[in-house]
């Protein structure tokens, strides 16, 4: 469960396999879709901006607390270039019949990955201001 500032989250759901939850910059959003290469869901932070060096400038800040993050979270999460200048952070959850239960144990974990990478997020979006003035 989110506590405090971080239930003012938004959520859309362009595609029934995807659903991506932002602050208000939807193109940098936490997303749970269809993994693509194994069977599974794929859990994650993806930086899907048009401005290419900002999506890298996050990329590189959560690597510098991967660390951190993979204590937190466990080893199994990633962090790395994607397609069209896209990045991410993220990991894949076994595949399993989507019973109420499984879709909470999934919400949960995306709910870990927010609580986690949030305040990252928030101290790199403020560094990051320099570059679009």
């Amino acid at each position: 469960m989110l506590l405090g500032s971080l239930q003012n989250i938004k959520v859309r759901q362009p595609y029934r396999w995807l659903i991506q939850l932002n602050y208000g910059e939807p193109s940098l959003h936490y997303e749970v879709s269809g993994a693509k290469y194994r069977p599974g869901w794929e859990l994650g932070f993806h930086f899907e901006a048009r401005d290419q060096r900002l999506n890298r400038f996050l990329l590189d800040g959560f690597r510098r607390h991967l660390f951190e993050i993979k204590a937190e979270l466990g080893e199994s999460v990633e962090a790395e270039m994607w397609d069209r200048g896209w990045t991410k952070i993220y990991e894949v959850v076994p595949e399993a019949k989507l019973t109420p239960e499984y879709q909470a144990e999934v919400g949960a974990r995306l709910a870990q990955f927010i609580i986690c990478l949030n305040p990252i997020y928030v101290q790199l979006r403020n560094d990051v201001s320099w570059i679009h003035q």
